[in-house]
């Protein structure tokens, strides 16, 4: 994956965990008869786990020796 690519899916992947944070953050609305369907912070912690693992690959491709693991 080039580093263009990868800046941008970490930038889309920042803020989407910021934005599930913050709606996961919002207090339940009791007077609403319906229940929230969205698990924001389940998606929260999902997003940043993605977005770790592309600012460990921006590291990677930024340092000139991506190394990879052969088993």
């Amino acid at each position: 994956m080039s580093l263009t690519l990868t800046l941008i899916l970490t930038a889309l992947s920042t803020g989407l965990t910021f934005l599930c944070g913050w709606r996961g953050a919002k207090p339940t609305d009791i007077m609403r008869a319906k229940p929230r369907m969205m698990p924001w912070r389940f998606l929260m912690l999902l997003f940043a786990a993605f977005t770790m693992l592309l600012l460990i690959h921006v590291v990677s491709l930024v340092s000139g020796n991506p190394k990879t693991i052969v088993y």
